[in-house]
């Protein structure tokens, strides 16, 4: 008798291997390919509104069922945990290693921008009228307004605009309401759990039409902006490409084995997940998939809750590279000189603004606006210099930041002792659980 007869009569069939154009990220890889050859060979077709549509409407779709997301997964993860005390402490942990790792970000962002001067030579006039809404924002937002607008006006204000701090401090609260109802609490519990199995159903078919997203988000992109919008300017996007690369593998690569992972394992594991972000240059189009994979990669579910939501608010390890560099790029293409003093302030304010600024519309610019003007005043008008190619950039950015996020959550449940070293093999191995694998498979 045969092994396949044997391994049948088990009753445990072999699962036959799924052809490669089957899979998420070989589909998204080809929609991204074909997407940047229309946007430079046809940009006139490319910058249709239908075609940004694709990429718009695949966004809005993901940001639809973030606010749900984030509820059932913190209220549940919070309303089963028996120690109170066991929610500040993740959250104190996660806020230390968030800061830690952001002023890295920054003093990599500055070393380098000092190394490689590609600024100079460039001889760029500023236009202060292209970039005046930013500085407006920027300097219309301050560190109160942040503090008070985490704070909802009302709940379902909260969810209808998709403010995330906003969703994830009811949560909290609700998630405590929860545990302190005890026994009485159960039904409500089981109801967010039941809850959060249907939304994720919701996102496994979302991801149906992600490589359309990217498709029609990549082809805008290098439609209306590219190739030509680099020009002198692709020095910047060279070196801010190579700087989140070296925090990547020197700095995130450094925290990953010392709590026993390897980023080049971490990065393949989420494959699918950088290139829905690459195509959409949104970090939020992988939220729900990043949280549930790292449930499956063996993160507690309480843990997954607070770090991820959270770290997209004051984790942003892209932004911090990019304002230090395009402040350091700036301020040479306008030849102004910028003392080591100067620099220094760059990194106090700039540790304020990526948070202060969170959740704003144009987010980037509208921090890089804010340090800015801090820094220098003179430099403001300069942020025209970039505006062209921030859109590449910002793909890098999210990239990062997805990255960054997805490390934060690993350490800080192996720092909480809630990581599960089995299942971390696994998953990084490739042999994640079938109930997880399963669920991954229907999302392609």
């Amino acid at each position: 008798m045969s092994t396949m007869t044997l391994h049948v009569e088990a009753g445990t069939p072999a699962r036959a291997r799924k052809a490669f154009y089957k899979t998420l990220y070989v589909q998204v890889l080809f929609a991204i390919v074909v997407g940047g050859l229309l946007g430079w060979l046809e940009p006139q077709i490319a910058t249709n509104e239908w075609i940004k549509a694709l990429g718009d409407g695949f966004i809005k779709l993901i940001k639809m069922v973030i606010g749900p997301i984030i509820f059932c997964t913190v209220v549940s993860g919070i309303a089963h945990i028996q120690d109170a005390k066991k929610v500040g402490r993740v959250g104190v942990k996660a806020l230390l290693y968030f800061e830690v790792v952001s002023t890295f970000a920054l003093v990599i962002g500055l070393v380098v921008g000092n190394l490689f001067q590609v600024g100079h030579g460039i001889g760029a006039q500023a236009n202060a009228q292209a970039v005046a809404s930013y500085a407006k924002q920027a300097g219309e937002h301050r560190t109160v307004d942040f503090v008070l607008g985490i704070i909802p006006d009302s709940v379902v204000g909260a969810f209808a605009r998709g403010d995330i701090l906003q969703i994830l401090l009811f949560s909290i609260l609700f998630g405590f309401a929860l545990m302190l109802l005890g026994d009485r609490g159960h039904g409500v519990r089981t109801l967010i759990d039941e809850l959060a199995q249907g939304v994720f159903g919701v996102i496994a078919i979302v991801m149906k039409a992600a490589p359309f997203g990217a498709f029609g988000a990549m082809a805008y992109t290098i439609g209306k902006f590219g190739p030509a919008a680099l020009g002198n300017l692709a020095g910047l996007v060279g070196l801010f490409y190579m700087t989140a690369a070296l925090f990547v593998f020197v700095v995130l690569g450094t925290i990953a084995r010392i709590a026993g992972f390897r980023i080049v394992r971490f990065l393949a594991y989420i494959k699918d997940e950088l290139l829905i972000v690459l195509g959409t240059s949104s970090s939020e189009s992988a939220l729900p998939q990043l949280m549930r994979k790292l449930e499956a990669l063996g993160c507690s579910k309480s843990v997954v809750g607070l770090v991820v939501p959270t770290g997209y608010s004051f984790n942003l390890d892209g932004t911090n590279i990019y304002m230090t560099l395009a402040t350091l790029f700036i301020a040479q293409a306008m030849g102004v000189e910028l003392s080591y003093g100067d620099q220094l302030t760059i990194l106090l304010v700039a540790m304020l603004t990526s948070k202060g600024a969170s959740g704003v519309t144009g987010a980037g610019f509208v921090t890089l606006a804010a340090t800015l003007s801090v820094v220098n005043p003179v430099l403001v008008p300069g942020m025209a210099i970039v505006f062209s190619i921030d859109k590449f950039m910002s793909e890098c950015r999210a990239l990062t930041n997805i990255v960054g996020n997805g490390v934060a959550c690993i350490v800080v449940s192996w720092w909480e002792g809630e990581l599960d070293r089995g299942k971390l093999r696994d998953a990084m191995a490739g042999k994640a659980p079938a109930s997880d694998a399963g669920t991954m498979r229907e999302a392609v």
